[in-house]
């Protein structure tokens, strides 16, 4: 393929050539961004658990292992399976023995997501490789680089090189142990295929990972019928803080320390609050900010949703534009930013960012 400016966010490599690549280390590390959902777990681990079963067959020992920052989902471990994993908590130190060979990042390419990982990849930068859908990222992490923004979830390229990597024409002849993570990458991502970002290619894919053995029912009861009472305790504070801005057609929702407290609910437990307000027909932009606590202090994590849709006049929000001047970024009608200000004063700033 041509090759593109090495400075700007855009792919540098194809997938065969990542493939010709992945076959030359001997040991990978896979990172993806803190706090995994679906699509960072499932391009993650189908990579994981197809570059071993390569070793597997050809004799070698298990060569690819995942790195997550925690705080993980609630069905993470059904997904791992016997893949080698290490959770890494806030303010834990990074295993200091292991030095792969290679290492791929995967549905993201931006230094604020992987903040946890920092100080292991810096030093390891030419070594490094992204497989990524997002509009946005810091060109710097890895010279190879595989960005394709037209893909609803980081497992379509990914799909592709797990088929290559197995001499496989069809996702429909994986196993059903890689097809299983690389559906629910697709599945989460697309919000159980109602977003806007689905289109054929999505939905050939999903047809083809359910030949290759994957059962849609039980994957929506793992993801979507687990909850625990404490989740529905913090969604009733989130709702009942919505403010509705009626110039913007905005409803924004806060979620507070003191809320997650309160519900004895985990940081993971917001998943799918940001989408609620959307069903209200005058809402056009949905933003959800939770307070949150590191090791650097409190601060406000952005999620912002917009309909794909005009609304009497007014054009769709595109919200990564909204999210870049706030740190952030993401994709048009999903996307999201971590902004180092109290609660009330990121409110503020987001507001005053909406179109």
């Amino acid at each position: 393929m041509t090759k593109s400016n090495s400075n700007s966010w855009e792919s540098t490599v194809s997938t065969n050539e990542i493939v010709d690549w992945i076959k030359q280390q001997s040991t990978l590390l896979i990172l993806t961004h803190a706090k995994p959902d679906g699509d960072a777990l499932g391009s993650s681990l189908a990579l994981a658990k197809t570059i071993n079963l390569i070793r597997e067959t050809s004799g070698a020992t298990s060569a690819a292992e995942c790195w997550y920052a925690a705080p993980m989902p609630s069905w993470a471990k059904t997904l791992i399976g016997n893949t080698k994993t290490r959770t890494i908590e806030d303010n834990q130190p990074l295993p200091g023995a292991f030095d792969p060979e290679g290492i791929l990042i995967t549905d993201t390419g931006s230094w604020n997501q992987l903040a946890p990982f920092a100080e292991f990849l810096k030093p390891r930068l030419d070594r490094t490789t992204i497989i990524d859908h997002h509009l946005q990222g810091d060109a710097e992490i890895a010279t190879r680089r595989h960005i394709d923004t037209t893909a609803a979830a980081a497992v379509q390229p990914v799909a592709d090189i797990c088929c290559q990597l197995l001499g496989l024409n069809s996702a429909s002849q994986l196993p059903v142990d890689i097809a299983l993570p690389l559906y629910v990458g697709l599945a989460t991502d697309t919000g159980w295929f109602k977003h806007s970002n689905v289109d054929g290619r999505v939905m050939t894919l999903a047809g083809e990972l359910l030949e290759a053995g994957v059962n849609h029912t039980s994957i929506f009861a793992m993801l979507y019928q687990r909850d625990r009472t404490s989740r529905f305790k913090l969604m009733a504070r989130a709702l009942e803080s919505m403010e509705v801005v009626k110039e913007k057609n905005a409803a924004v929702m806060t979620v507070t320390l003191q809320d997650f407290k309160d519900t004895k609910a985990g940081p993971g437990e917001t998943g799918g609050f940001v989408d609620l307000p959307q069903s209200v027909a005058a809402i056009r932009v949905v933003a959800l900010l939770t307070e949150q606590h590191d090791s650097d202090g409190t601060f406000t994590k952005l999620s912002l949703r917009s309909k794909p849709d005009e609304w009497e006049g007014k054009p769709a929000v595109d919200v990564n534009a909204v999210c870049n001047t706030l740190g952030g970024g993401g994709h048009a009608r999903a996307s999201g930013a971590k902004i180092r200000k109290p609660l009330e004063e990121a409110k503020a700033m987001v507001i005053a960012a909406l179109p």
